[in-house]
C-alpha cells in the first residue's frame, strides 16, 4: 500500500501559556498544503524492516545530524499499534520531500498516514477518534493529519476544531524553504514569552484575508527565529513586494508561505 502524507501550513501562531506538563497551550488554524508530500508505502513481510529516503540517499544514522530511521515516527507508529493488536512484521519505505525543520509537519503526517495504513492494511477498523488518539501519543500535530482538512487547533495542539475557511479558495499559497535553515522545535520555544493576544485568533480569521496582516494575525515564533535567522525575514518581507496579501512563518519554522490572489 502507498500513501502521500502531505504538509501542513499555520495560519496565524499564538502561544498562550505554559503548561504545568512542560508543554504550551497554544492557538493556530491548521490547514493541509497538498503541494509538498512525501511517498510512504508499507506491505506485509517475513521480517520488520524501515527504509527511509532523502535527497536519494538511504538514511542509516551514520551521517552527522542524520536521524536513525528506526527511530522515526512512522515505526513508532507501527510499534503503538503492534503494541495492542499484534499486527504481523511489515516493511516500511518512506520517501522524504518535504523538508525537515520546516515548520511544515512533514514527520507528523507520516506518522499518522502510517497508522491509517496499518489501520486499512489489517481490518482493524478503528474511528477517527480512536486514531486520533494514537496519534496524538507520537506527536502534538500529529493528530491533525488524520482527518486532514482545516482545524482549530488549541491545548498542545492535540485538541481539534474542523474549521471551514472558504476565502481561501480564491487564492493561491506559494511556500519558500531554504536548504541550508532547519528550526528546531527548541530552539523556537527557546525565546518565546506565552501572552494572551489582545484579539483571539479565531476572531481574527473572520476577517476578509486582506485585513489579516493589518489586524494582527501572526506567527508568534517570528520574533525570535528571524533574529536567529534573519534571511527568513527577508524571503517574507519578498512575498509581501511580489504581491502577497498575507505572508508568514509556518509553525516554529523554518518554511515560509505567502497567499496570493488567483
Amino acid at each position: 500500500m502507498i500513501s502521500y502524507p502531505n504538509a501542513k501550513l499555520n495560519i496565524g501562531l499564538d502561544v498562550i501559556s505554559k503548561r504545568p506538563d512542560g508543554f504550551h497551550n497554544l492557538e493556530s488554524l491548521f490547514i493541509p498544503y497538498k503541494l509538498m508530500q512525501d511517498t510512504l508505502e508499507i506491505t506485509q513481510a517475513g521480517k520488520f524492516s524501515v527504509e527511509i529516503i532523502k535527497d536519494g540517499r538511504v538514511m542509516d544514522g551514520s551521517a552527522p545530524g542524520e536521524w536513525d530511521p528506526k527511530k522515526d515516527l512512522v515505526v513508532k507508529a507501527y510499534q503503538l499499534l503492534k503494541a495492542d493488536f499484534s499486527l504481523p512484521p511489515v516493511k516500511i519505505r518512506l520517501e522524504k520531500h518535504i523538508p525537515v525543520g520546516a515548520g511544515l509537519g512533514g514527520g507528523s503526517a507520516d506518522a499518522a498516514f502510517a497508522l491509517m495504513m496499518l489501520d486499512e492494511m489489517f481490518d482493524l477498523y478503528l474511528p477517527y477518534v480512536v486514531l486520533e488518539d494514537y496519534a496524538a501519543q507520537l506527536g502534538s500535530d500529529c493528530p491533525f493529519f488524520i482527518q486532514n482538512r482545516p482545524m482549530f487547533v488549541s491545548g498542545r495542539g492535540e485538541v481539534l476544531e474542523p474549521y471551514d475557511i472558504p476565502a481561501l479558495d480564491n487564492y493561491t499559497i506559494k511556500v519558500l524553504c531554504l536548504e541550508n535553515v532547519s528550526v528546531s522545535t527548541r530552539e523556537a520555544y527557546a525565546g518565546i514569552t506565552p501572552a494572551q493576544p489582545s484579539t483571539p485568533l479565531r476572531e481574527l480569521l473572520q476577517l476578509p484575508v486582506e485585513k489579516w496582516k493589518d489586524a494582527g494575525v501572526k506567527n508568534d515564533f517570528e520574533k525570535s527565529v528571524f533574529a536567529i535567522h534573519p534571511c527568513l525575514a527577508d524571503l517574507k518581507q519578498g512575498l509581501y513586494e511580489q504581491g502577497a496579501v498575507y505572508a508568514a512563518m509556518s509553525g516554529s519554522g523554518s518554511a515560509i508561505f505567502g497567499i496570493f490572489n488567483k
